[in-house]
């Protein structure tokens, strides 16, 4: 699939989230995997504000996810920046961040990663999180991406403050709440995918996604299967299968996103 063509799917289906049920974690790890995918960035992550406390809600890999927790503990780094200005923090050569970040920046540089970018999560005067991105390389990011970038962040953004101002807020808070343990649930199954289907990890994480869809089951809940063995690697082909579960006689399978 080209740039163009996985950038205008990837804006389809988070664009989905604001007129159907959508799993959180579902939606935050789509969009740490696409801006990988599809932007000139090696990892991406997100941290949200859950019940008044930052939290690190989804990373494209275990890199990402130690240097977004680091953020935390350390109060300092670009997305701490970014969440608490509500402003993009873009194009920072970590070369020359050592006195702005002095325990970030180390670590970060350690981690192979020498340029930095950050993007609110925000709606007007509201910010819930922010979006991080690291690059390989040094230079500036593409104006065409940081756009791309941002206008991921806002769709979700949008999706979530939406779905937390309706009646389903309570299963959206709750959502939130699992996210960080659904996650790394998540990561395994693409690894138990990429092992027994040779599939990479953007294939089985669409697999994984495009199965709990057609199923209406929570994407961690499908994970969990996978890793189990309960559900077979087979099963999870990319052709929409509505009625799977009771063609399999299972009808219990089918439910509501909890």
């Amino acid at each position: 699939m080209s740039r163009e063509a996985l950038l205008a799917r990837t804006m389809v289906e988070l664009a989905d989230s604001l007129v159907d049920d959508f799993d959180v974690v579902d939606l935050l790890t789509l969009l740490a995997d696409r801006c990988v995918a599809v932007l000139d960035v090696a990892t991406a992550g997100l941290i949200l504000a859950v019940g008044g406390e930052l939290r690190v809600m989804a990373s494209s890999s275990e890199a990402m996810r130690v240097l977004e927790v680091l953020e935390l503990q350390s109060e300092e780094g670009p997305c701490m920046d970014c969440y608490r200005s509500g402003q993009p923090i873009v194009n920072q050569d970590l070369g020359t961040a050592r006195e702005r970040w002095p325990r970030f920046t180390p670590e970060a540089l350690a981690a192979g990663f020498h340029s930095a970018h950050a993007l609110p999560m925000r709606l007007r005067g509201t910010v819930i999180g922010a979006l991080n991105m690291f690059r390989v390389g040094e230079g500036t990011m593409d104006d065409d991406d940081l756009v791309a970038a941002q206008a991921f962040a806002d769709i979700a953004t949008i999706a979530i403050l939406q779905n937390r101002a309706t009646p389903k807020a309570q299963v959206v808070n709750e959502q939130l709440s699992r996210a960080p343990n659904s996650r790394i649930v998540v990561k395994q199954a693409k690894g138990v995918l990429a092992e027994r289907a040779s599939l990479d990890m953007e294939q089985g994480f669409a697999r994984l996604r495009s199965y709990a869809r057609n199923n209406n089951l929570r994407l961690a809940d499908v994970a969990n299967e996978v890793i189990s063995g309960a559900l077979a690697a087979e099963r999870l082909d990319p052709t929409p299968t509505a009625s799977r579960s009771l063609a399999d006689g299972d009808p219990g399978r089918r439910h509501a996103l909890d």
